[in-house]
């Protein structure tokens, strides 16, 4: 799926007589997203030489992968194109479809058919605009918000989860499956490290999707006229110099998770991070590959301005 959606679009470029048809901006959007290079790095360094690179060893998560966003390079990976549980991650996914195909001054209602955790800040009988829900869902991983948006966005859930399957069909995420909106532990509900990363880059070009995951603390109102005071649950965004997003993740079946992304000295790198061991390795662990990164990245830009 992957390169074929490649061919297409290197097709698109050139029409009958090979006069240049230009891509429309969500044509450019796919090649971008769609651009995984690892070969480039090595042709140029050796990157196991950057300071940073040992300390990789010792990482408790079991997948991730990082890339630079311009360039499409992979600057690391471990089994980062395996099958993975993705927990709370999912509602990048989520968000990203209720934002495309919702109606975001609609208000939601709280109903017992939705609320179904309730483990979640929302509570039975209150009510949301939608824009002001999906904030809320993305900043504290909100299960049953999850739940609300889908079905009103669908129609009904099952409705929702063929929306989320068909883009990431359309996205070419060959090893994703969706089946909740929010992550929790299901067998049928999987990824991988690879396909996430493509979905963030994918979606952080959605300037209001990034404009919420990026959002440190926000009073998100209700329709009665009271607010509920929302913290962002990634701490990268409150620690970690650079960071822009994006969404954590955990259960039991899946781990620690963490999809980050982080912009400096012109780099900005995507992470996904899976199944670490503890709620703070995945900030930490997240951190320090997004150190290497940028110091990595910094050391290939040097190279070749070099020749």
């Amino acid at each position: 799926m992957t390169m074929m959606l490649a061919v297409v679009l290197a097709s698109c470029r050139f029409g009958r007589g090979d006069e240049k048809i230009e891509l429309t901006p969500e044509q450019i959007r796919l090649e971008k997203v769609s651009r995984i290079d690892t070969t480039s790095l090595r042709a140029m360094l050796n990157p196991d030489s950057i300071e940073g690179r040992t300390k990789l060893d010792s990482l408790t998560a079991d997948a991730w992968m990082l890339v630079d966003d311009s360039t499409g390079i992979v600057i690391s990976e471990k089994c980062g194109f395996e099958r993975r549980f993705m927990a709370s991650i999912t509602k990048m996914m989520t968000a990203l479809i209720a934002l495309e195909k919702g109606n975001l001054s609609d208000s939601i209602d709280i109903t017992e058919d939705v609320f179904i955790n309730r483990d979640s800040r929302v509570r039975l009988g209150q009510g949301y605009v939608m824009l002001d829900l999906i904030y809320e869902m993305m900043m504290i991983s909100d299960n049953d918000a999850a739940y609300a948006l889908a079905k009103h966005v669908g129609g009904d859930t099952l409705q929702f989860y063929d929306l989320m399957n068909r883009k990431a069909q359309y996205l070419g995420m060959d090893s994703t499956h969706f089946a909740n909106p929010n992550g929790m532990p299901n067998d049928n509900n999987f990824s991988s490290a690879a396909d996430l990363v493509k979905l963030a880059r994918y979606a952080m070009r959605d300037t209001l999707f990034a404009s919420i995951v990026g959002t440190t603390e926000k009073a998100v109102p209700l329709t009665d006229g009271r607010h509920m005071d929302c913290r962002n649950s990634n701490a990268l965004l409150h620690t970690y110099e650079g960071c822009i997003g994006i969404k954590t993740g955990y259960t039991r079946q899946a781990g620690y998770c963490l999809a980050s992304s982080a912009t400096r000295n012109g780099h900005t790198l995507y992470l996904v991070l899976l199944n670490s061991r503890k709620h703070a390795t995945r900030f930490t662990e997240s951190a320090a590959l997004l150190d290497y990164g940028f110091r990595v990245m910094d050391a290939y830009t040097q190279r070749i301005n070099a020749q």
